[in-house]
C-alpha cells in the first residue's frame, strides 16, 4: 500500500484546502446518496403490495417537509459553491507580490520551460521551497494541459492564448508533471518532474546556470538578452524609436499602459496583446498609426515571442525631454530610456545611418501601429533615414 497512497502527497499551500473542498463533497454525496437509498428501501418494504399498513388518508403534501429538503440542500450548495468560487479565483487569479515567474511552452510531445534569467530546461522545473512561482503558459500546436498532481494545479495549455496558474511549494522532494490532456500518438510520454529546493541550493542552481559544478559552459543569456538580440535582428529599430516619433510607437515603457486604438477603443498592453501585435499585426492598431507592419507568424516561434515580450518588459520608461542645449554648444545625443541601454537597432535623428541593415520594419508598423508619412525617400522606406 505504500505505493499505492490514497491522495498524492499535499507539497503546495493548495493542497490541503482542494483536499478539504474535496472530501466535503465526497461526504455530502455520500450522506445524501445513503439517505435516499434508505428512505427507498425503506416505504417499498413497508408499503409493498399487501403488507397490513394503514392507506385510509394518504399525505399528499406537507409544507414543512417540503421547506426543509429544499432550504436545507440550497443552504449546502451554496456554501459549497462560494468554498469553491473563492479557491477556483484565488489559484486562477494574480500571484502574490514578487512572484517567480517561469514561461511554458507545451509541445509535442515535451513541456519546454524557461526562467527569465536564461536557463532552459525541458520536461523538468527548479523551484524555490516557499516562493510563489507563476507559470506562463502557451501551445506551440494542440492542446494540451499543464498538471501537477502534488501542487493540485492543473491547466489547459492552448495555441495562440496565454494561460496562467501560480502555487508555492511547501515540500522539497520531486513530483510529477504530467499533460492531462490527450495530445496525440506520444501523448503518455509527455511528462517529466517538478524539484523543489531548499532556497540556498536553488540559489546556487541558479549562479551556475542550471548546470552541474564541472560543467565548463559559459552562462545562458538571459530572456531580455536574447530579446534584445532578436530585436536587432529583425530590425525592429528601424520603426520603433524610443520617442515615437517613427512609424512606429516606442516600446519604452509600454508593458502594463493603456493603449489607444484606432476603432475608438483601448487595450492593456499586456502579454496576449503584444503578441497578437507581432504575430497577428493587422488585429489591433493603435490610434494615429497605419497598418505597415508585416506579421511574423511563422517567421519566429513562441519561446522567440516570450523572450520579445521580457525584452519589452524590461525597457524602463522614456525619460524626460532633455534640456536645450546652451548657446555656442553642440547638442549631444543622449540615451531616451531611463534606467536602461538604447534600445537595439535605435538610430538618433540626425544621424545618417548609410550601413543600416536593409531589413523588413519590426515591431511597430503593424498592430504596435506604424505612423503614416508621405514622400518619404526610397530609402527611409527601407529602414534608413535620410541625413539632417
Amino acid at each position: 500500500m505504500r505505493n499505492l497512497p490514497l491522495m498524492p502527497e499535499q507539497a503546495s499551500t493548495f493542497a490541503w484546502e482542494l483536499d478539504a473542498l474535496f472530501f466535503t463533497l465526497l461526504a455530502l454525496t455520500l450522506v445524501f446518496t445513503i439517505l435516499v437509498g434508505i428512505l427507498i428501501a425503506f416505504f417499498a418494504v413497508r408499503y409493498r403490495r399487501g403488507n397490513r399498513v394503514d392507506r385510509s388518508k394518504p399525505a399528499h403534501h406537507s409544507t414543512i417537509l417540503e421547506l426543509s429538503w429544499s432550504i436545507g440542500p440550497m443552504f449546502l450548495a451554496l456554501g459549497v459553491f462560494i468554498w469553491a468560487a473563492k479557491l477556483f479565483a484565488t489559484m486562477f487569479g494574480p500571484p502574490p507580490p514578487g512572484a517567480m515567474e517561469i514561461y511554458v511552452v507545451g509541445k509535442q510531445w515535451m513541456w519546454h520551460l524557461q526562467h527569465s534569467n536564461g536557463i532552459r530546461e525541458n520536461n523538468e522545473m527548479h523551484v524555490p521551497l516557499g516562493k510563489a512561482v507563476k507559470l506562463t503558459m502557451i501551445s506551440q500546436d494542440v492542446i494540451h494541459d499543464f498538471s501537477v498532481p502534488a501542487f493540485r494545479i492543473k491547466r489547459d495549455v492552448i495555441p495562440g492564448v496565454y494561460t496562467s496558474l501560480w502555487f508555492t511549494p511547501t515540500q522539497t522532494g520531486r513530483f510529477h508533471l504530467f499533460c492531462a490532456q490527450y495530445c496525440g500518438t506520444n501523448h503518455s510520454e509527455m511528462d517529466g518532474y517538478v524539484y523543489v529546493m531548499e532556497p540556498t541550493e536553488f540559489q546556487k542552481w541558479l549562479a551556475s546556470g542550471g548546470q552541474r559544478v564541472h560543467d565548463t559552459q559559459p552562462l545562458p543569456k538571459t530572456m531580455a538578452e536574447r530579446g534584445a538580440a532578436l530585436y536587432t535582428q529583425q530590425g525592429c529599430g528601424n520603426c520603433h524609436d524610443a520617442d515615437g516619433m517613427n512609424r512606429g510607437p516606442s516600446l519604452a515603457g509600454l508593458y502594463g499602459k493603456q493603449v489607444p486604438l484606432k476603432n475608438g477603443g483601448s487595450t492593456i498592453a499586456d502579454d496576449s496583446y503584444l503578441r497578437k501585435s507581432i504575430l497577428e499585426s493587422n488585429e489591433e492598431i493603435v490610434d494615429t498609426y497605419q497598418q505597415i507592419m508585416p506579421s511574423y507568424k511563422g517567421q519566429i516561434n513562441e519561446e522567440q515571442v516570450l523572450a520579445l515580450l521580457e525584452y519589452i518588459k524590461s525597457l524602463g520608461p522614456p525619460a524626460a525631454p532633455a534640456t536645450p542645449a546652451a548657446p555656442g554648444k553642440t547638442p549631444v545625443a543622449k540615451n531616451v530610456l531611463k534606467n536602461s541601454p538604447p534600445a537595439p537597432g535605435f538610430r538618433p535623428r540626425g544621424v545618417y545611418a548609410r550601413h543600416a541593415p536593409l531589413s523588413p520594419p519590426g515591431l511597430g508598423a503593424g498592430g504596435l501601429g506604424g505612423r503614416a508619412q508621405t514622400r518619404r525617400p526610397a530609402f527611409e522606406q527601407a529602414g534608413v533615414r535620410e541625413a539632417k
